[in-house]
């Protein structure tokens, strides 16, 4: 379901002013993919995640605790893709007349998407199959990144409200003690 809603949610979504940005980032997303590929073809680790399936699997509280991590995840994604409606985009990507969404999700975490899926995963992790903890590393950092550069664009587009933003909210999680 979250696959069809994220398709039929980026057809009205706004178009790219430039796909340079995206186009660089072509390379790091397939050495992601073919990095995660190579680690979860490794015999031994295999060997290492199948033994912890089994001592985990058998627990009801990390099947749930996984299961409300997993819909709190794809609740925070689908909430903030919804609040971004047309300036939604690939990571990375700068849209014709962007706007600066700081409502709904965007009020506590500049980066509610990608905080979204790092928790779906974690929730399939622990819920699910132990497997997806070995993508969080890279995932994490790819979305770290993303977020990173994202930002740069955004301090170019909006150099002093985004600025403001920044020190209000936290990149992935809330700020909790204030301002910087």
């Amino acid at each position: 379901m979250f696959v069809v809603y994220w398709a039929v949610a980026a057809v009205g979504a706004k178009r790219n002013a430039s796909s340079r940005l995206w186009r660089g980032g072509i390379g790091l997303r397939l050495v992601l993919i073919l990095l995660i590929a190579t680690v979860l073809r490794s015999p031994s680790l295999r060997d290492f995640l199948a033994e912890a399936q089994r001592s985990t699997s058998h627990s009801d509280v990390f099947g749930w605790t996984g299961v409300a991590l997993c819909a709190l995840g794809f609740g925070l994604a689908i909430s903030a893709r919804w609040y971004l409606g047309s300036n939604w985009g690939m990571p990375m990507s700068r849209k014709e007349q962007p706007e600066l969404v700081t409502r709904g999700p965007y009020a506590f975490i500049r980066h509610p998407i990608y905080t979204g899926l790092i928790l779906a995963m974690l929730g399939s992790a622990i819920g699910v199959n132990i497997s997806w903890a070995l993508m969080l590393v890279p995932v994490g950092a790819y979305f770290i990144y993303s977020a990173r550069r994202e930002e740069a664009v955004m301090l170019q587009q909006f150099p002093e409200q985004y600025a403001a933003y920044m020190a209000r909210t936290g990149m992935l999680a809330p700020r909790l003690f204030g301002r910087r």
